[in-house]
């Protein structure tokens, strides 16, 4: 009874299971009725107005979406006839986007709420028509450039100019090549340093989804737009060996730019799209700097925390929000704190059942238990939580578990997961203000994914971990 009567009472001293409603507010943003709206971008205007596209080339601009109130949203049909814009920011009164033939400006010169000025920027890519040469743009980088991934032909033939590459688009129009490598994007975006990322999908080439990154010059791992480097008279990049590894090529090949975090396939989603990076200070939580990663197939938004060893980006990805009602494609964090995103189940299913959706994500100013980084450190992990815990259960080796493995590289669709080693934790020091823990790891592998699990860990005030698991890329070993 002694025994029964204290065990009762240690789980008294736990919290609830932790809820994401605790912590972040989704609400839908109500659409026009009647409209089709398939979001594909998201851009912040001034006056607290949101623009965005449709798949289906309208450009709608909605106010009162930062509102309390949401039935008091109203919109208005900016202009209509795009080209499936994925891409899109606001600048010195011009609504500038990528769409796939073109990066364009639009404006309304006259002020009745209409756009009728249009101008096309840049436009010496290809495209012939295929339903999968997408094109995505970012905004603006501290140069003005605005980058352009542009997808493959069918996601798996360059049957047209530089399909399978990546550009920039200078403000006065001309086109650099950047990267190549590239297979299916779903979305670009910085980080804080302004350097910029993509997601590319699982496929030929691609064991799995990933944010990569777009180092300029670098080469991506899929070889099928590498003719196109001929047209501006640059290095022919990398040919890998199909079956090889990313690990063992990259090796081979100075320009060949690894994943900087692997997402799992079908533990970490299955169709990454929008990315950015959280400056807002606080507004949002407490994940400065890392980056949110949304996702089309599962509903859902990623956090991301990177950093850079050997002058190459590695990180940890972790789950994040859910429950959203279709699947996502852009992502627009203002810097108020409000997540804008949105998107579409046309061609690919998601758990969001709707065909459509328009929704905004707020903090509700109360932070999970959580694992807020994870870093590598010469023989392990560095673990930072969000609030100090619990020191015994967190010194228990029992109460975290690893696995490892990769992917091949090769020439037809995905890959399973291979090469899998089974890392041993050997001990798990508590910093002394709880907030940290340094874990000392036997059996990492150089270019795996490491999936950390932790159980029967808790915060020292008895709140539950909101998310156990983390899943690494690394990359290098620091020294």
């Amino acid at each position: 009874m002694k025994f029964l009567f204290a065990s009762l009472l240690t789980l008294g001293a736990l919290h609830a299971a932790p809820l994401q409603s605790d912590y972040y507010l989704r609400e839908e943003i109500p659409l026009p009725p009647g409209e089709v709206m398939e979001i594909g971008s998201v851009a912040l205007l001034p006056g607290q107005k949101v623009a965005v596209s449709t798949r289906r080339g309208d450009i709608w601009i909605c106010d009162g979406a930062y509102g309390a109130d949401l039935t008091k949203v109203t919109w208005k049909k900016f202009a209509q006839g795009q080209h499936e814009p994925f891409g899109m920011f606001w600048k010195d009164g011009w609504l500038w986007m990528t769409q796939r033939p073109e990066v364009s400006r639009i404006k309304d010169t006259d002020g009745d709420g209409l756009a009728d000025a249009f101008e096309t920027v840049c436009s010496e890519w290809g495209i012939n028509g295929d339903y999968h040469e997408y094109a995505f743009g970012t905004e603006p980088d501290l140069e003005g450039n605005i980058w352009v991934t542009l997808c493959l032909t069918g996601s798996g033939s360059a049957k047209s100019n530089w399909r399978g590459w990546c550009v920039r688009v200078t403000p006065d129009g001309k086109m650099i090549p950047t990267c190549s490598g590239i297979r299916s994007p779903g979305g670009m975006g910085f980080n804080a340093k302004g350097d910029v990322f993509y997601c590319d999908n699982q496929g030929l080439w691609n064991g799995s989804s990933s944010v990569k990154w777009l180092k300029p010059g670098s080469f991506q791992g899929n070889p099928t737009g590498n003719a196109y480097h001929k047209l501006a008279n640059l290095p022919a990049p990398p040919e890998p060996v199909s079956g090889s590894r990313v690990e063992t090529e990259r090796a081979k090949f100075p320009t060949y730019i690894p994943p900087a975090v692997v997402l799992p396939h079908g533990k970490v989603g299955q169709s990454p799209t929008g990315i950015v990076s959280d400056t807002t200070n606080g507004k949002f939580g407490p994940w400065k700097d890392q980056l949110y990663v949304a996702e089309q197939c599962h509903s859902q938004i990623q956090r991301v925390c990177l950093e850079q060893i050997n002058g190459i980006y590695q990180g940890a990805v972790f789950h994040f929000l859910e429950g959203f009602e279709a699947g996502l494609i852009p992502l627009r964090l203002d810097p108020s704190g409000i997540i804008f995103t949105g998107g579409s189940n046309r061609g690919w299913a998601s758990r969001g059942s709707k065909r459509f959706t328009f929704e905004r994500v707020r903090w509700s100013g109360k932070t999970p238990f959580e694992m807020l980084t994870m870093y590598a450190t010469p023989d392990g992990f560095e673990i930072t939580f969000t609030e100090p815990v619990d020191q015994k259960s967190a010194a228990d080796v029992k109460n975290y578990t690893m696995a490892a493995w990769t992917y091949i590289l090769q020439s037809s669709y995905g890959s399973p997961e291979v090469d899998k080693v089974t890392p041993v934790i050997k001990s798990a020091k508590v910093s002394a203000d709880g907030k940290k823990v340094r874990l000392q790891v036997e059996g990492r592998v150089k270019g795996h994914v490491h999936h950390l699990q932790l159980s029967n860990i808790h915060a020292a005030s008895g709140a539950q971990l909101w998310h156990p698991q983390a899943f690494y890329t690394l990359n290098e070993i620091p020294h």
